[in-house]
């Protein structure tokens, strides 16, 4: 499906921005990347500064993301009890990776610019990261494995969801992977810590 003028105007405006900064990214690069003639104002038919243009990138990811993890929920909510229990964490963990890599272009904005913008911090925090959090709780008290534990299911989520979160910055930051551990070796640790977080059986008297 072809983009239209201001979907491209976005995409191309936050691809320079995480490549180049906010400060260094000129309207007319914007406009020549998006196809646009470089400096005649057609941005401006669509935005009214290049600030609205971070701002819209901003605001859509999180709408996007809204909408993306409330569909990823339902569908791993819908994977059977009868799918192993290891098997079911995988998928959430590898679900949440995909996610934090989808969104590596606003990860380097964010790093490096948004700072400035404390009301577009407070929407990549509302929007973005506290959907996936509240997810990961949702998800883990609707386990039946899980049903007798008596967690705090906010703090379980700060842990196991920043591990995915921080796995993904790492690489973007530092370019390895933290500890220089691959994904399936990540994931697996990421299952067997969250497997612990079981009721120990009770003992047979």
């Amino acid at each position: 499906m072809s983009r239209s003028t201001r979907e491209r105007i976005i995409d191309e405006a936050l691809r320079l921005f995480a490549e180049r900064g906010y400060a260094a990214t000129s309207v007319a690069e914007i406009e020549a990347a998006s196809g646009l003639s470089p400096g005649a104002g057609g941005l401006y038919r669509h935005f009214k500064s290049k600030y609205e243009v971070i701002a819209a990138a901003i605001n859509e990811h999180a709408a996007r993301t809204r909408v993306q993890v409330a569909a990823s929920l339902a569908e791993l909510n819908a994977m059977e009890s009868s799918v192993a229990l290891e098997e079911r964490l995988a998928h959430v963990c590898r679900a949440g990776l995909a996610k934090v890599r989808e969104e590596s272009e606003l990860t380097r904005v964010f790093f490096r610019d948004l700072s400035q913008f404390p009301e577009l911090v407070t929407v990549v925090r509302q929007g973005l990261l506290q959907p996936m959090f509240d997810a990961i709780v949702t998800w883990f008290q609707r386990q039946p494995e899980y049903r007798d534990a008596d967690l705090d299911w906010t703090g379980v989520a700060a842990v196991l969801g920043g591990s995915v979160v921080h796995y993904r910055l790492f690489q973007e930051t530092v370019g390895e992977m933290p500890g220089y551990a691959e994904k399936d070796a990540f994931v697996a640790a990421w299952v067997r810590l969250a497997v612990g977080l079981l009721p120990a059986p009770a003992p047979v008297s």
